[in-house]
C-alpha cells in the first residue's frame, strides 16, 4: 500500500526563510509525508539548536567565511557552510514517545546510500561511536567531524542530517556536499527523492507551497529566525 508523499517547490529564500519555511511546513503538513529541497537565494550558514551563538560565530570567522546570514536551526547538529550544497527538509509520520536518532538516521542513510549503489556509486555509512554536538563543544562543523551513521564518500563526510521531534512527526534537516551537489542537482535530488519514496513507501506528487504558507513563512522569519531572541539564546 502507498501513500501520499508531497515534495513542496518555494521560490528562492534566504537561510532565515529556509528554516521559517520548515517550521509553516510542520505546522500545517500539507501531506503525512512532505520533502522539500532549498532554493537559495544567497549563502548561508545554519548551526546546531543548542550550539551558543558567539562561538559559532567564532568558528565561522576563523574558517574564513564572509558568510554574515547566520541562524539558528530548530534541529540539533553543528556549523553547517550553505554555499554549493543540496539541501532539504523531510517531514515524516512518527508516532511514539521515545526519540531515537541513531535509529532514525540509520533508517533515512541506508536507504539514500542504496540508491546511490543502483546508481553505480559507493558511500559508506560511518559505523562507530562518535562524540554528539553539544553546549560544551559548540564550535563543531558538521562536515569536518562526521559522526555516527553519517554518508562518507572516499572517507569524507558528504551528507549529515539534524532531527527535531514534533509530537507525532520528525523534521530531519539535511545537507548534501560532494563536490557536484548542485551542478549534478537533479541527479541527487532524484536518488533523494527515490530512496525516500521507497522506504516510506509513498507515491510523490508536487506541489507549489501554498501562499497562505508563503506569507506564514516570511511572518515566521521576521519574528523569530531573524531575531537576537532566537539566534543569541545561548
Amino acid at each position: 500500500m502507498t501513500m501520499k508523499g508531497l515534495i513542496i517547490e518555494t521560490p528562492p529564500l534566504d537561510v532565515y526563510e529556509q528554516m521559517a519555511a520548515d517550521e509553516t511546513l510542520c505546522e500545517t503538513l500539507p501531506a503525512p509525508y512532505v520533502l522539500r529541497f532549498y532554493n537559495w537565494k544567497e549563502p548561508g550558514v545554519t548551526f546546531g539548536y543548542s550550539q551558543r551563538r558567539k562561538a559559532v560565530g567564532e568558528a565561522v570567522a576563523a574558517a574564513g567565511s564572509p558568510i554574515t546570514a547566520i541562524v539558528r536551526r530548530p534541529t540539533g547538529g553543528g556549523i553547517v557552510f550553505h554555499e554549493s550544497d543540496l539541501t532539504f527538509s523531510f517531514i515524516f509520520h512518527s508516532p511514539g514517545v521515545y526519540f531515537e536518532p541513531g535509529k532514525i538516521y540509520e533508517r533515512l542513510h541506508r536507504s539514500i546510500n542504496a540508491e546511490y549503489a543502483r546508481l553505480g556509486l559507493s558511500f559508506d555509512l560511518l559505523s562507530e561511536k562518535t562524540k554528539d554536538y553539544a553546549v560544551n563543544d559548540p564550535v563543531m562543523n558538521c562536515f569536518s567531524k562526521p559522526v555516527d551513521k553519517d554518508i562518507l564518500y572516499n572517507g569524507k563526510k558528504v551528507l549529515g542530517g539534524a532531527l527535531r521531534k514534533l509530537g507525532d512527526y520528525m523534521l530531519y534537516q539535511a545537507s548534501f556536499q560532494a563536490p557536484d551537489a548542485r551542478a549534478n542537482g537533479s541527479l541527487h535530488r532524484n536518488a533523494m527523492i527515490k530512496a525516500l519514496g521507497g522506504e516510506f513507501g509513498l507515491e510523490w506528487e508536487a506541489a507549489a507551497m501554498a501562499p497562505a504558507a508563503l506569507a506564514k513563512t516570511a511572518g515566521t522569519a521576521a519574528s523569530k529566525y531573524r531575531t537576537p531572541a532566537w539566534n543569541e539564546r545561548i
